[in-house]
């Protein structure tokens, strides 16, 4: 942007040094030269019930959707006092649960951790109301297995040997952020507060424990000890023993919640909470600049001052900014003001009010 639009952004003081995540927007593969994370403390280490060397976290394909959520370059769009509480929940091994009003970038949060510390691919966990824990863990597909067991010889239609379990048995993004990797994975469990009463309570052994146990696995006792299942990362499968999945490296887990309904107090006391606040002017241009380039549209600083004015009495999101400032550089302000101004009301609806007939 401009010179008075970068002066918005004017260098922070130097980061503490015990952060580790710095809001820098760097982006890393797990393949890149990476500092080591610090140790976590001695209630917080878990240790897999196997001696196999922990595994490789995977290079994501491409950068698509980390460009695609985050712009570019995403540095400098968070306030120092939010990424203190980020630093906390990564050297506790905690859940982080982040609230705050929607377009606030909470989910993109998550993005922003994996790129800067190298943590690969974000594993995505959507939550609805019919979401149970087992979603999560892994998925089962019991009636597949029997389909495609071969048909006997004999006139009575009986089917021979079952096909290999591990064909069937899935991991889900809760169960493969569980495995045993050499860096923590990052996962992204989204809208908690849309799930069913129970499932934050579903959850706390596992927080509390890091592993789980897939019963299907565990029922084939000492005659199969080992399987070979997928993963939500969708790339080579990997090894489950004895049926229990337990972490190497607790994952960076980033909860958010748009505050419509309230936690447990068991369940808070295992999570680390920060609330994001609506971007302001600064966090507002950096966003616009890391998704337009260095220098978009110079009337976009002004539309940053009239979102603003405009918020101010109404319920709006980041995302709807970057719609309009989108319309502006396709030249939607270009025709007349009256159409431009019609058209930028529709983008800034207000969210708070109940439009449903």
């Amino acid at each position: 942007m401009n010179r008075e639009s970068t002066d918005l952004r004017q260098a922070r003081p130097r980061p503490p040094s015990w952060w580790v995540f710095r809001d820098n927007g760097a982006r890393h593969a797990p393949s890149d030269p990476l500092p080591p994370l610090p140790t976590p403390p001695p209630w917080r280490r878990f240790r897999p019930d196997t001696d196999s060397p922990p595994l490789d976290v995977p290079v994501p394909a491409d950068s698509a959707d980390t460009e695609r959520k985050l712009g570019a370059r995403r540095a400098g769009t968070l306030d120092p006092a939010v990424v203190d509480v980020i630093n906390a929940a990564i050297q506790l091994r905690r859940p982080l649960l982040v609230t705050g009003q929607p377009g606030t970038g909470k989910s993109s949060l998550a993005h922003q951790i994996a790129a800067e510390l190298g943590l690969g691919r974000v594993l995505w966990w959507p939550v609805v109301s019919r979401t149970t824990l087992r979603d999560g863990l892994y998925d089962y597909d019991a009636i597949g297995r029997v389909q495609d067991a071969p048909l006997g010889s004999g006139s009575g239609g009986e089917r021979g040997p079952l096909p290999d379990i591990g064909r069937y048995l899935t991991l889900g993004p809760l169960g493969t952020a569980l495995l045993p990797w050499k860096r923590p994975r990052v996962l992204l469990v989204d809208e908690l507060d849309k799930s069913d009463v129970d499932l934050p309570n579903d959850l706390l052994h596992i927080f509390e424990e890091g592993e789980f146990r897939v019963r299907e696995l565990e029922r084939l006792g000492q005659s199969r000890r080992e399987a070979s299942v997928g993963t939500a990362d969708h790339g080579a499968p990997v090894v489950v023993r004895d049926g229990r999945v337990r972490c190497a490296e607790f994952p960076v887990v980033v909860i958010t919640s748009n505050g419509e309904r309230a936690f447990s107090p068991a369940f808070r006391r295992r999570c680390l909470e920060v609330e994001l606040a609506a971007p302001d002017e600064a966090r507002l241009a950096a966003m616009i600049e890391a998704h337009f380039g260095p220098q978009p549209d110079p009337r976009a600083l002004e539309l940053i001052r009239s979102f603003l004015e405009e918020r101010g009495d109404a319920s709006l999101a980041a995302d709807q900014l970057l719609n309009t400032v989108h319309m502006l550089t396709n030249g939607a302000a270009d025709a007349d003001e009256t159409s431009w101004t019609r058209l930028r009301a529709a983008l800034w609806r207000n969210l708070a009010t109940d439009s449903s007939p």
